[in-house]
């Protein structure tokens, strides 16, 4: 089946949300940021990108337009005050710019908003991977009682089926009203358009030896040897896979292994587990403490306790705060964190974290390289987020740990018997 992807805005499907109540919060408004991105990226993979595409939901212009649509519109949400925009504003490369998501009634979920971007490429989704789709992906967030609050898909379907040009919609693109498995697969189309290369770091891999700086060219050399990023964020030490520099992979780096009673939890999480209910399992990720178990909800393996999903490196700048839990405030932060190997009193940190004996010279070339990955699309908003974070990072470095950063690897304690 011919695969369509749109490489024009598509004007028609904005939203007009001035009907809203005036006392709700806003919802982010479509712009071009927002539309369905072109093909013609340096460095997008074409035929991967082919490849994402579902056999029983293939892309058409129209079913792209419809998922931009509910894609910003608040009434799938339980009070109309969330969209999935909300969390995945398009000024912010599609995160929400907060430690952790805020959904309906203002309560505060668990876990930081990764980006939509790119999004399609993941083998799984979610920071501890418990679907494997975009379709399943879009659906948790609006049954989620926190997130957008409906009590089930029948309920979100409801209010888009009172309004006439969604019943047209549906009717034009599916040629049926509207229902659960088509509403999730209009907003994953729309999703699997939002594709961002054209950085500079693509154009210095296809050749351009001046696209980026010295700075950044000598991160990139400390990315694949000293500062050990390459372990985790680009899949292959022979063949990199550089589409979203991760490894689609699960790691315990020590985000807050201090803060919680990690085994406790896990106990308390197997039954839940054994169960096999996604939507109690999605409650518990974003509701609950044991949202910091991360990937052992999904697997109940040991070694998986307190593993998240190594992040997509692309356009950092505009997804910060950085990890899971949004405990990291600037990529300095971030670098620092990983410098001293963290580690204490973790017995399920992974294999490939330890101290890093990296200088303030060279942190500041990881960030370099970490700017240049900025697609030219957020050039100018990326430029004002490194001055900001510049500028925090002279004053505050808490995770800064010169002493661990040069020191020997710290002795891990056994895993706990379960």
């Amino acid at each position: 089946m011919k695969v369509v992807f749109l490489a024009m805005f598509i004007t028609s499907s904005a939203i007009n949300l001035s009907s809203q109540p005036s006392n709700l919060p806003p919802i982010p408004k479509p712009g071009p940021l927002a539309q369905p991105r072109s093909l013609q990226q340096v460095g997008l993979p074409l035929d991967q990108t082919r490849a994402t595409i579902p056999p029983d939901n293939p892309q058409t212009p129209e079913k792209v337009a419809l998922g931009q649509k509910l894609f910003f519109d608040g009434r799938l949400s339980a009070d109309g005050t969330v969209a999935c925009a909300t969390c995945h504003d398009p000024a912010r490369a599609f995160t929400d710019g907060k430690p952790v998501s805020v959904g309906i009634h203002g309560q505060a979920g668990q876990r930081n908003s990764p980006t939509v971007l790119n999004a399609l490429y993941n083998k799984t989704q979610f920071w501890d991977g418990r679907v494997t789709t975009l379709e399943e992906q879009a659906e948790l967030p609006i049954t989620n009682p926190i997130e957008m609050g409906q009590t089930n898909m029948d309920a979100a379907v409801a209010s888009i089926q009172a309004i006439k040009e969604y019943r047209d919609s549906f009717q034009s693109v599916f040629g049926r009203p509207p229902n659960t498995p088509d509403v999730l697969r209009a907003i994953a189309s729309y999703e699997r358009t939002l594709l961002s290369f054209n950085s500079p770091f693509d154009r210095f891999i296809a050749g351009d030896g001046n696209a980026i700086d010295d700075s950044a060219k000598r991160g990139w050399k400390l990315f694949n040897t000293q500062a050990r990023c390459n372990k985790c964020h680009a899949l292959s030490d022979n063949q990199p896979n550089l589409t979203n520099f991760t490894d689609n992979d699960f790691h315990n780096i020590g985000v807050g292994i201090i803060r919680h009673h990690i085994v406790p939890l896990a106990r308390q999480a197997e039954q839940l587990v054994n169960s096999g209910n996604s939507a109690a399992i999605d409650r518990a990720a974003i509701q609950s403490k044991m949202s910091v178990l991360g990937r052992f909800l999904v697997t109940k393996k040991q070694p998986d306790i307190a593993s998240f999903k190594t992040q997509n490196l692309r356009n950092l700048l505009l997804t910060a705060p950085y990890f899971h839990d949004g405990s990291q405030e600037t990529l300095w932060d971030t670098m620092d964190h990983y410098n001293k190997g963290d580690g204490v009193q973790n017995p399920f940190l992974d294999q490939d974290i330890q101290p890093l004996a990296l200088s303030e010279d060279q942190i500041n070339d990881l960030v370099a390289l970490m700017a240049s990955l900025t697609s030219d699309d957020y050039k100018e908003q990326a430029a004002r987020e490194l001055d900001r974070q510049r500028a925090i990072a002279k004053t505050n470095r808490p995770q800064r740990n010169t002493a661990r950063a040069f020191g020997p690897k710290p002795v891990q304690p056994p895993p706990p018997s379960q």
